[in-house]
């Protein structure tokens, strides 16, 4: 059975809910799943209006290496990922010495204000760590085709689930979001598994 940790960083709680559906595909797939959140590093007068009460544990750096695959949600801060999720990130020097990452599956998953507000770039922002640290990159193929069609308002890129959530927050994640989300988080578990048994 594959190990698999969603990692995410949310300010108002639409990356938590996508970090659930993501959750959701992979216990689908046979996986076992935890949950974590990076910590909040903004300061009190910036992080006034985020959301605080999470349910999901913090993670600390040591915690990725014992798992078979990694999947990272963070919204956009102008195109690339948060400063609190690049912080995590940043720490993990002693785990990309020992290779302790190497041959595992990653993925991303994003969120912006708007339709082009950056999903891509914030999602390979996220990849690109990912690759650095030896992980191979899973994303949201098109054989989830409901990321097509411009019948509504939706998110969705071949290089991972997304959302969209409005300027003020206001839009929570679709039914076909959610649907990417545990689609993709299904598929890398399904990859993990594969690799891992």
């Amino acid at each position: 059975m594959a190990k698999v940790l969603v990692l995410y960083y949310s300010s108002y709680g639409h990356i938590a809910k996508m970090a659930e559906a993501q959750a959701q595909g992979a216990r689908d797939a046979g996986a076992q799943v935890d949950i974590k959140r990076v910590a909040e590093t903004a300061p009190p007068e910036v992080a006034a209006g985020f959301v605080t009460d999470h349910a999901h544990p913090e993670a600390k750096v040591d915690d990725l290496a014992g798992y078979d695959a990694i999947i990272v949600g963070a919204p956009t801060r102008y195109g690339r990922m948060p400063s609190q999720m690049a912080s995590f990130l940043d720490q993990t020097g002693g785990l990309w010495m020992k290779g302790a990452l190497n041959g595992k599956v990653g993925g991303a998953f994003t969120s912006t204000a708007s339709q082009h507000g950056g999903q891509e770039t914030t999602l390979f922002s996220i990849i690109t760590n990912l690759m650095h640290l030896g992980l191979i990159p899973v994303g949201l193929p098109y054989s989830f085709q409901a990321q097509m069609g411009v019948d509504e308002v939706k998110g969705g890129s071949p290089y991972g689930a997304t959302t969209i959530a409005d300027g003020n927050g206001s839009r929570q994640p679709s039914e076909t979001e959610l649907a990417g989300a545990r689609f993709q988080g299904k598929h890398i578990a399904e990859i993990a598994t594969k690799l891992f048994g």
